[in-house]
């Protein structure tokens, strides 16, 4: 599984991405990121692989906030660009909003998608998430600006 997280990592289209992410994935990252998956599994998150024909191909994650935004949760999703307009990922958002709110404390998952990402915004949308807001200029990559568009959905 680490094999497939790195490769993912490497590989991934990084143009809506957070620039955290080291654009080497070594193993050793993914042995740790899936630790950490591992223990808050169920308690305040939920980790899936993203599996294609017998491939791993992506990977999703709901993530529980803290302190007086603990009633929510925020997902975060990556596919291989080879596999996009598939539905993949619509099918795999539904699927794990319904084990979130089955699993965690919580009763919203919030999705930050910025503005020019129109199909994670079709994907939210499929699945019920809500324009609930747009933060200008929020988001500076690759020398331009970008607005951060924040969906919601209740339990």
């Amino acid at each position: 599984m680490s094999e497939d997280l790195s490769r993912i990592f490497t590989k991934m289209n990084r143009k809506y991405t957070t620039n955290r992410l080291p654009v080497h994935f070594e193993i050793e990252d993914a042995q740790k990121k899936i630790a950490e998956f591992s223990k808050e599994e169920g308690k305040s998150g939920i980790y899936r692989a993203i599996v294609y024909l017998g491939s791993v191909i992506g990977e999703i994650s709901i993530e529980k906030m803290s302190d007086v935004s603990e009633k929510n949760a925020e997902i975060g999703y990556v596919l291989l660009e080879e596999y996009w307009s598939n539905g993949i990922m619509t099918k795999a958002v539904e699927r794990i909003v319904k084990i979130a709110f089955d699993q965690i404390d919580i009763e919203r998952i919030t999705a930050l998608v910025q503005s020019p990402n129109t199909a994670s915004r079709r994907v939210l949308e499929k699945n019920g998430f809500i324009l609930e807001g747009n933060m200008k200029k929020a988001v500076y990559k690759d020398g331009e600006y970008r607005d951060l568009l924040i969906y919601g959905k209740l339990k």
